[in-house]
């Protein structure tokens, strides 16, 4: 009998692969890891002090808060932007000219560094000389994302949700455009309503590419930054300010290295449980369907 010869020279190809990973996230997270348990007065000076710095992140108040508004701030983003993608979507023409223009169109958003969206925001809501700050005073409303926490709060979400509904918009686009004519035309031979088809043909199989929206979605909103630091600065206040915004500041304003890795590190715990626990749900209950 022939033994087979296994042949493990294709390990060399993904090797740089390896190699650029462990240099790019591996490397980088054990640094942190290290750094969260010490007391680093300058590069040559630091002691071990264990899990103190994970106590005092733990306990800290100000945490507490940003977190609240980033939680609020996260589940906000996803109401408004997964059923307005999805809506979007189904606008869009598939056919001729209009579906490539369509496209391009609803990704041009997509394509604007996310600098230069807090910029072009900040001059937006402007009363003096943006456009939706002029309209706001036009029509009588006190608009002042500057001052007031409210009108910031709203500046920032919508901000954001033309920044990337496109994206969940373009997600769906591509679920819908899988799916086979057949079932359109069985459901108007059985005549259903427009409706039906969405409920019945169109969301089943838009689950897979949701979740994938969604996950995304959930992920960047709960780490977004230069928008907001841009926009509001993290005021009024610190209105705006989250987790991101308050990690940068305790690493680099305070440069409290020790603290701000572990800050990070609970951070980067806290996205993977959300988006396990996200991923759980939704494949338990397509499971239960």
């Amino acid at each position: 009998m022939q033994t087979k010869v296994e042949n493990n020279k294709a390990w060399f190809l993904v090797m740089p692969v390896f190699l650029i990973v462990a240099f790019s996230a591996i490397i980088p997270l054990m640094t942190v890891v290290n750094y969260s348990v010490q007391d680093i007065f300058d590069p040559y000076t630091r002691y071990f002090v264990g899990t103190e710095w994970f106590k005092q992140v733990i306990l800290d108040s100000r945490l507490h808060d940003a977190l609240l508004r980033q939680f609020i701030y996260s589940f906000t983003i996803l109401i408004i932007e997964v059923p307005l993608g999805i809506c979007v979507a189904l606008m869009m023409p598939t056919k001729g000219r209009g579906a490539s223009l369509a496209l391009i169109l609803v990704a041009i958003p997509l394509l604007i560094p996310w600098n230069v969206v807090g910029t072009i925001w900040q001059i937006f809501g402007r009363a003096d000389i943006g456009l939706f700050g002029a309209f706001m005073s036009y029509i009588g409303v006190e608009y002042n994302y500057a001052s007031n926490p409210i009108d910031a709060w709203l500046t920032v979400v919508l901000m954001d949700v033309w920044h990337w509904t496109p994206l969940v918009a373009l997600l769906c686009y591509s679920g819908l455009r899988a799916i086979p004519e057949v079932y359109y035309q069985a459901a108007r031979i059985d005549q259903a309503s427009r409706w039906a088809v969405f409920r019945y043909i169109q969301l089943p199989k838009l689950t897979n590419v949701l979740i994938i929206g969604v996950l995304l979605r959930f992920m960047d909103s709960f780490m977004i930054y230069t928008e907001p630091f841009v926009l509001t600065g993290g005021g009024p206040g610190s209105s705006t300010t989250f987790l991101s915004q308050s990690l940068v500041q305790q690493a680099i304003g305070q440069f409290d290295l020790g603290p701000a890795a572990a800050f990070s590190l609970v951070y980067f715990l806290i996205i993977l449980l959300v988006c396990w626990v996200f991923y759980t749900t939704i494949m338990n209950m397509q499971k239960d369907k």
